[in-house]
């Protein structure tokens, strides 16, 4: 039995309103794609554009299965409002029961 997952991660605006970040994860497991979206606020370090910046943003983790995956991806960039999102996924071990529920979701 399968006992892993696909976990894809983002990042959304630090200016959206809970209620939006909400709705954004919301469509992905209404669609389908995702079995179950985290959100948490973050603080982020980065450089853009030759500059070091701070800024509040969302973090969103999602679990998916293997054969969603490339799906959530693309609609990950599809909608994102960033031009240049950042899109991290890796397969992690699970319980073959949550792994299951995964792919049934």
């Amino acid at each position: 039995m399968k006992s892993s997952v696909w976990v894809v991660e983002t990042t959304l605006p630090g200016d959206w309103s809970e209620p939006m970040v909400g709705e954004w994860c919301f469509k992905l497991v209404d669609s389908g794609l995702v079995a179950c979206a985290h959100q948490t606020k973050t603080t982020s370090t980065y450089r853009w554009e030759g500059a070091v910046q701070s800024d509040i943003e969302w973090h969103i983790r999602c679990k998916t299965s293997a054969s969603k995956k490339q799906f959530l991806i693309d609609e990950i960039q599809a909608t994102h409002p960033y031009d240049l999102p950042m899109v991290i996924y890796f397969e992690a071990s699970t319980s073959p029961d949550y792994a299951e529920w995964v792919e049934q979701n």
